[in-house]
Formats: structure tokens, sequence, C-alpha cells
């Protein structure tokens, strides 16, 4: 039976310092990456799970990470197409409001949130990257592996199928 060596002050020390730029991390980025979770989901409890998975995903391998914000956005995307694969079907809306979470949110994001929870997968990591996390189509592409036309094509029937589940989000359009 081998045992390891107690670690030094120095290695200790960059542990901590590691440890200490996670926490940070996760401190300032949390309320973010939950309302990313949330859009990818669709769901704030589901939304929350994905969240953490991701964040112990990076964990890991935070030594290695160069940029954190990217490989947690990542991972998110990924995990949540994998989830959906596996389940083969999407959940149905349910149209009631958490009585006992003490919050109720506008109409308005309700409708849109559920008709975002209605989108294909690519589709809704699309539109949660683009419009929840403001990224550009290279950032978005970036995340997604794929291409920037394939970010603009997905983005644009994305928002063909809400404009058509919405029409009262048609007229509401911001103009640029």
């Amino acid at each position: 039976m081998t045992t390891r060596p107690p670690k030094g002050a120095a290695e200790r020390s960059a542990d901590e310092r590691d440890d200490a730029a996670f926490a940070a991390f996760v401190e300032a980025r949390l309320p973010h990456l939950l309302k990313l979770g949330r859009a990818l989901t669709g769901d704030e409890q589901r939304g929350a799970d994905l969240v953490q998975d991701a964040l112990e995903r990076t964990l890991l391998r935070w030594k290695r990470v160069d940029d954190p914000e990217a490989f947690v956005r990542r991972a998110m995307v990924n995990r949540s197409v994998s989830v959906w694969r596996k389940v083969h079907r999407e959940r149905p809306l349910t149209d009631r409001v958490d009585a006992g979470s003490g919050r109720s949110e506008p109409p308005f994001d309700h409708e849109l949130l559920a008709a975002v929870r209605r989108l294909p997968p690519r589709q809704r990591a699309v539109i949660a990257l683009r419009y929840y996390e403001d990224l550009t189509e290279a950032q978005t592409a970036d995340v997604l592996g794929c291409s920037i036309g394939t970010v603009k094509s997905q983005a644009h029937r994305a928002m063909a199928a809400l404009r058509d589940q919405l029409p009262s989000f048609a007229d509401r359009e911001e103009t640029p």
C-alpha cells in the first residue's frame, strides 16, 4: 500500500488560490449561468441541475481551462442536448405557476419561455446563447462547434417559429 506524501506549503497555497479563483468565478457568473440553464432546459430546476453539472465538470478541469466562461457554456449546451437525445422527446409545458416559490413572472415572459421550450434543442441553444447570454454569432458558433452560417440559419428558423407561435410578439420586436 502506497500513500501520498503530504502536500507542501507551496502546493497547498496553489490549490487554495485555484479554489478561490473558482469560487470567485462561480459567485460572479452564477446568475447568468442559471438564466442560461433555464433557457436551455425550459425549467428552473433542471436548469439549476444543468449549471451544477457543468460547474462540477469545470472544477475537475479548472487548472487546464483557459476560458472558464466558454467552457461552462459549452458543457451546459452539450449536456442539455445529450439529455434531450436520451429522452427522445421534450416535456410538454405545464401552464401552472409555482405558488411555493413566491415569485410570479409576467405572462409576457411566461408565454415566451413556453414557446422557447417547444423549439428543437439546437435552435433553443442558439436563442439562449444569442439573446439570453448576448453572445455574437461568432461566439455562439464557437460555443456550439458549428459555423456562423449554421448559427444564423438556426436563429432565423427559431425566430420564425417563435413568431408563428406568438403572433402578439411579432409586433413588439425591436428594430435596431
